[in-house]
């Protein structure tokens, strides 16, 4: 009996087994069927960065003058666009070839000459090159569809350095002189003097410009723009003729000049491109004032042209008292105190300049 229960229970266990395995769901073939994996969304591949590319003239980056005020256009556009800036120095004249060809080599998308010396190298890589574009700082009508020039009215800053200068000086006598003579450097020395000779024709006096003549166009010029010992001879000379206020047209050179005021504790200087009695901090108190050429504002024009394609070439950017391109800036050692009255004949002279009552260069 005990057997027979004991394979009657098996069977039960087995049946039972069996039933379970029967009341599953068979699996249909929609269920067995995988879904492909979603497929990733291809990356977008970022825009390759754009590289702007700066050539400097003779005088280095950190000239505290035209190459230097072009780099601060340079790294202005740098931190507003997330661009890539670069410069080459130019040691010599017969760097500028070089130079122009080595980033024409890079693929710079827009490359910068600082200054009229840098035209011709400019034009003919320009020529040779028609899909690269270029921008010139101090020169012109270069009338080349992929070089955008840029000029300044700076004599119209000068013209009020001028009539500062006269105002100022004790000894009757202000200087100037120019590192390398051409037609932007010419226009300092002409506004410079046209602003003593307006000042003398307002108050009656007989203030002279030493180191520029107006009539031959002439005047004292270093021949480089670069060495220091040279600002100190003619600054040496200037003083001992008897000019009290000189303009250095000449970037860098004109710190020799500044050197010797502070060694002799006499003699104030008018300060060209940038504002000098920042430059020379501990030299402010020879730093009667400075005329400003804001070149910066024309190499961020245009490496902003170039981000939005409305790069054009075959024209000309122009620096002007209206634009604010150029103008005065007195010197933090001097601000309060040139009287206030000369302050004020100034201010007037400004909006008679832009609307081209006052002639603030020579009739030739």
């Amino acid at each position: 009996m005990t057997k027979k229960l004991s394979f009657l229970f098996s069977i039960l266990i087995i049946a039972s087994v069996v039933l379970a395995s029967c009341t599953q769901a068979a699996p249909t073939e929609e269920a067995m069927v995988e879904e492909p994996a979603a497929e990733e969304p291809a990356a977008e591949e970022a825009a390759p960065a754009m590289t702007f590319c700066q050539v400097t003239d003779t005088g280095g980056i950190d000239d505290k003058s035209f190459n230097a005020t072009a780099w601060a256009g340079m790294e202005q556009a740098a931190a507003d666009f997330g661009v890539t800036v670069k410069y080459l120095e130019s040691q010599q004249q017969s760097d500028y070839e070089v130079n122009l060809n080595s980033f024409i080599e890079e693929g710079c998308d827009l490359i910068i000459s600082v200054g009229f010396l840098l035209a011709d190298a400019t034009a003919a890589a320009a020529t040779a090159n028609p899909d690269v574009n270029f921008a010139i700082i101090d020169n012109g009508n270069m009338d080349l569809p992929n070089v955008r020039g840029n000029y300044s009215d700076i004599q119209e800053a000068t013209f009020l350095a001028g009539y500062l200068a006269a105002g100022m000086t004790e000894t009757g006598k202000v200087g100037t002189y120019v590192g390398i003579l051409f037609p932007s450097t010419q226009a300092f020395m002409d506004g410079y003097a046209m602003g003593v000779a307006y000042y003398n024709e307002v108050h009656g006096t007989t203030v002279e410009v030493l180191g520029w003549d107006m009539e031959t166009q002439q005047g004292l010029e270093v021949g480089n723009f670069e060495s220091l010992d040279d600002g100190r001879a003619l600054g040496e000379t200037l003083l001992d003729e008897g000019a009290d206020i000189i303009m250095p047209v000449a970037g860098p050179v004109g710190a020799g000049t500044l050197a010797v005021m502070q060694e002799r504790g006499s003699g104030l200087l008018i300060g060209v491109d940038d504002d000098w009695s920042v430059k020379y901090p501990d030299q402010a108190d020879f730093i009667l004032a400075s005329t400003m050429k804001k070149i910066n504002v024309f190499v961020y024009d245009s490496i902003e042209k170039v981000i939005n394609g409305e790069f054009a070439g075959g024209e000309d950017y122009a620096l002007t008292l209206d634009n604010g391109g150029v103008g005065l800036v007195y010197g933090t050692g001097w601000a309060d105190k040139v009287p206030a009255d000369l302050v004020a004949e100034i201010e007037a002279l400004i909006p008679q300049i832009i609307a081209g009552d006052i002639a603030v260069m020579p009739t030739r």
